[in-house]
C-alpha cells in the first residue's frame, strides 16, 4: 500500500477552505478581543488595513466551503482569496518598512481609526487608511521578537499557499 499525501481527507477542497476559514477567524479573534480589547492595544491605520483583508480572506474562504463549486468557481473562490491575502502581506510589508525607517523619517500621527470613520466619508478614508501614519511606526507588542505585522505576513504568505494550491489543483 503506497502513502499518497494528495488523497487525504484534510486535503480535500473544502476541508482546506474551512481550515483556511478558521485561520482567518482566529488571526482576527486574536487581534481584536486578545490584542485590542484585553491588552487596550489600538491598531494603527495599516493594521486596520490589514484586518479587513483578512476578513475578507476568511470570508473567501467560508464562502467557497459553504458553496463547494466545482471547476471555474473553485479557481475563482481561490483567486479572490488569493488576491486578499496578497493585499494583506502587502500592507503587512508596508508596515514593517515603516517600523524600520530612522525616526526622523517617521511621518507624523494622524487622528484614530474611529474619528476617521465618524467624520470623514468611506472614499476619503480609505486613502488614508492604505497610507498609514506615524503610528504605524511604533512596535506595540512582539512574539518571538516577531512584531505584529511580521505575524500577518507569516500568515498570510501561509494562506497565499493554500490559496494558490486550491487554484492549481487538479
Amino acid at each position: 500500500m503506497q502513502f499518497r499525501f494528495y488523497n487525504m481527507p484534510f486535503t480535500s477542497y473544502r476541508a482546506l477552505n474551512a481550515l483556511s476559514a478558521g485561520v482567518c477567524a482566529w488571526l482576527f479573534i486574536f487581534a481584536f478581543f486578545y490584542l485590542q480589547e484585553y491588552l487596550s492595544l489600538q491598531p494603527c491605520y495599516l493594521c486596520f488595513t490589514q484586518r479587513f483583508f483578512i476578513v475578507a480572506c476568511g470570508l473567501s474562504f467560508a464562502i467557497a466551503t459553504v458553496h463547494n463549486p466545482e471547476g471555474l468557481g473553485r479557481k475563482a473562490y481561490a483567486g479572490c482569496s488569493s488576491l486578499f491575502t496578497m493585499a494583506a502581506a502587502f500592507f503587512s510589508m508596508k508596515q514593517i518598512w515603516l517600523q524600520n525607517l530612522p525616526d526622523d523619517l517617521v511621518p507624523t500621527c494622524g487622528p484614530p481609526v474611529e474619528y476617521l470613520i465618524k467624520e470623514f466619508s468611506v472614499l476619503e478614508v480609505i486613502p488614508m487608511l492604505f497610507k498609514g501614519d506615524g503610528s504605524c511606526a511604533d512596535i506595540q507588542w512582539q512574539l518571538f521578537g516577531l512584531s505584529i505585522p511580521v505575524w500577518v505576513l507569516i500568515n498570510s504568505v501561509g494562506l497565499l499557499t493554500v490559496s494558490l494550491y486550491q487554484m492549481l489543483r487538479e
